[in-house]
This record gives structure tokens, C-alpha cells and sequence, in this order.
């Protein structure tokens, strides 16, 4: 740990580093180097490589009812009409201007919730000024 811990101080410390996708490339390598043992038989998984059952067991995916979907769809309607949208726009706005900077948004982004302000609205917020991050192909 202590090693690569020096090799991202080394880089620039973390966030050049994962720019650099360095974490990315070291967890694929640790994942590459991994599944060759188990195909080798170095490393047991119990029920991939060892300890297997002879018949597979059926697989069932879950069924979520669709009333269930068209509930949520309800409460959230009703809570856009319920809470103050205008106070929620002004939390969004300060979560906003605190990501543009350098301030803590832990605190903007706790008074957008306190006004009601959806998970879904506050990530977007800060995908507004920050984006999406995408990672560096190592392969």
C-alpha cells in the first residue's frame, strides 16, 4: 500500500493521477493478474473453480410490479407541487456556485435536500459544472 501510495505522490499526488487513469490501470492489472489464477487453479472460488454443483440452479430475475414504479412517480409529483420550487432553484443555484469554486459543497448541497430538492436534481446539478467523469481506456 505504502508503495503505491509513493507512485501517486510520485505523479502528482491522486487527482493528476486518476487524470493520468493510474488507480484505473492498477485495479485492471490486479483484476487480470487475479482471473489468471483462478483459470490456473492457484486461487479457488468456491462454485467457479472448486465446490461446483452438477446442475445449474434456474435463475428468476427479479420482478418489481409496475405499481410500484407508477407509485414513485406519484409521491414525486406531489412533492414538486407540495414544496417551495423557488427555494429549491436558489439551493440548486448556491450548490452550483459552490462547485464552480473551491468551497465544501457538502453544505449548499445539504440545504437543496433540506428544501426538498430530488437526489436526482442535486446530481444533476453538480453534473451541470463538473460533468461526467469517464475514464481512460488502459487496454
Amino acid at each position: 500500500a505504502l508503495a503505491l501510495m509513493g507512485q501517486v505522490e510520485d505523479k502528482g499526488g491522486a487527482v493528476r493521477a486518476i487524470e493520468e487513469g493510474f488507480q484505473k490501470g492498477e485495479i485492471e492489472r490486479s483484476a487480470y493478474q487475479i482471473a489468471l489464477e483462478i483459470d490456473g487453479g492457484q486461487r479457488t472460488v468456491v462454485g467457479l473453480n472448486k465446490f461446483r454443483i452438477d446442475a445449474e440452479e434456474p435463475y428468476e430475475p427479479l420482478r418489481v410490479d409496475p405499481s410500484i414504479e407508477a407509485n414513485q412517480c406519484e409521491r414525486l409529483a406531489v412533492l414538486r407541487t407540495q414544496r417551495d420550487n423557488d427555494a429549491v432553484a436558489r439551493a440548486l443555484d448556491g450548490l452550483r456556485a459552490a462547485a464552480k469554486g473551491t468551497d465544501n459543497v457538502l453544505l449548499p448541497m445539504r440545504e437543496a435536500l433540506a428544501a426538498r430538492a430530488t437526489g436526482g436534481e442535486v446530481s444533476n446539478a453538480l453534473r451541470d459544472i463538473w460533468g461526467t467523469y469517464v475514464p481512460h481506456d488502459t487496454f
